[in-house]
């Protein structure tokens, strides 16, 4: 099925909710990407600085202007610099230490930079993210930093196809998200986004159902 195809299939099953659907294009080249465009979405995910960067730099005009770029996956300190900047939200915060180097960056570039905070709400010990109890002291000094503005919170549920356990990780992300009066909820990729839109997820990260034979 073509990437058309697949979007028409999500949007019928989704036209009772309005997230912004994230096509994470990470392991996809560039054509895809303009595929993707000329479908109508606008908003790209990526989680490998570098190669991120030379693909926005290489891709159409047209389409740069006109997207808005997301970061996705974990990133370390020294690859800020290439982050901030091109990309209009940074979904993996997950430490006071990365805040703080991402507004230094922000600040150099005179720019605001849009984040959300990593929560790893199911303990795991593999993921990156911040422990739910962490979180308030984290808001509270992220929302002191100048050149970063915090809009919510993301998540990466666990691979499983526990139904009620994703349910109870997905709500407990919507109930933080509403108890810091925040505007975003990412969460949700190709094979749980629709538990996590009746959670209320705001963001969903779609790449595999939208850009292969499904």
């Amino acid at each position: 099925m073509s990437v058309k195809e697949n979007l028409d299939k999500i949007l019928e099953q989704i036209k009772d909710y309005n997230p912004s659907i994230i096509a994470v294009t990470k392991y996809y080249d560039i054509n895809k990407m303009i595929e993707a465009f000329n479908c109508g979405l606008r908003n790209f995910g990526e989680s490998k600085a570098l190669e991120a960067v030379e693909k926005i730099n290489n891709i159409d005009d047209t389409v740069k202007s006109q997207s808005v770029y997301h970061f996705i996956g974990h990133l370390q300190s020294n690859k800020v610099k290439y982050v901030v900047g091109n990309f209009k939200y940074i979904h993996s915060v997950d430490s006071l230490k990365l805040a703080r180097t991402i507004d230094s960056e922000a600040n150099k570039k005179g720019i605001k930079q849009k984040i959300l905070i990593q929560v790893n709400n199911a303990f795991e010990e593999q993921k990156f993210g911040v422990n739910p109890d962490e979180l308030e002291n984290l808001i509270s000094e992220v929302n002191s930093l100048k050149s970063v503005e915090l809009e919510g919170l993301m998540n990466i549920a666990p691979l499983t196809d526990d139904c009620e356990e994703l349910k109870r990780l997905f709500s407990q992300m919507r109930e933080l998200k509403d108890k810091f009066n925040l505007k975003e909820l990412s969460m949700g990729m190709s094979k749980d986004y629709k538990i996590a839109l009746d959670c209320g997820a705001t963001m969903i990260r779609l790449g595999r159902i939208l850009f292969e034979n499904n």
